[in-house]
């Protein structure tokens, strides 16, 4: 169900793919006091389900509205989720934590980043909400802390309001990664204090498709290994379907 806008509450975008980690962080902001206008990007990755579940996941966890935006990144390519490569599977957890691995997608978050800031421009929001963490994170060099505060910089450089706030005119953006120094299964106890529905969210990066909403996860590749054990050493039962 969604809250009614309440004026007193200032206003957030928060990024949301469908997966675990940008529930948890919308969680976080509503519970913080912020009206939420969630953003998921078609990105052309191969597991476009997770769109799907960033819809019933803005609605579950009351955000005012859920925008998506079509950005081609296959046009890029350089990924397992944009390009013809195989998505890892099996690996050990030394294998997941050694580098960064061929799914990493180029500048995903840096330009995530720089399409929700500027919505968030448009509809008058100064905080951005993503859901990076810098523990559990599979090596994307786009996940870590000082990524998070360069990016903050920047958009108060390269923007109307940021360089209104520079002149004294008016606030500037935050970029707000309230996950950044947990681990999987800290993420999960936190969003199951505030309320999310992990059955609602998909990690898989190979997903099967059925006539489900959420489809069935592959349960071996690098992020549904993430997911499982977080759950596990979380003490809390998997919702996951897995093949």
């Amino acid at each position: 169900m969604q809250s009614a806008p309440n004026p007193k509450n200032r206003l957030a975008v928060v990024l949301l793919s469908g997966g675990l980690d940008s529930a948890t962080a919308l969680a976080a902001a509503r519970r913080d006091g912020f009206q939420a206008i969630t953003l998921a990007i078609d990105y052309g990755q191969r597991h476009r389900v997770e769109l799907d579940a960033a819809a019933l996941v803005s609605r579950q966890l009351g955000a005012i509205e859920h925008r998506l935006v079509t950005l081609d990144l296959r046009a890029i390519g350089g990924s397992a989720l944009t390009a013809d490569i195989a998505v890892p599977k099996n690996r050990s957890e030394k294998a997941i934590g050694d580098g960064v691995p061929i799914t990493y997608v180029p500048a995903r978050n840096l330009i995530f980043l720089s399409i929700a800031t500027g919505l968030a421009e448009v509809v008058g929001a100064r905080d951005v909400f993503v859901g990076v963490n810098a523990i559990d994170y599979s090596g994307y060099p786009d996940c870590r802390p000082e990524f998070i505060e360069s990016f903050a910089r920047t958009a108060n450089l390269g923007t109307r309001a940021g360089t209104d706030a520079i002149a004294g005119k008016g606030g500037g953006f935050s970029i707000r990664s309230p996950l950044a120094a947990l681990g999987k299964a800290e993420i999960i106890r936190l969003g199951m204090k505030l309320g999310v529905d992990y059955s609602l969210t998909t990690s898989c990066y190979d997903p099967r498709s059925d006539s489900s909403p959420i489809p069935i996860a592959c349960g071996t590749c690098d992020s549904c290994q993430l997911r499982r054990r977080g759950f596990a050493e979380a003490g809390v039962p998997d919702p996951t379907r897995y093949s």
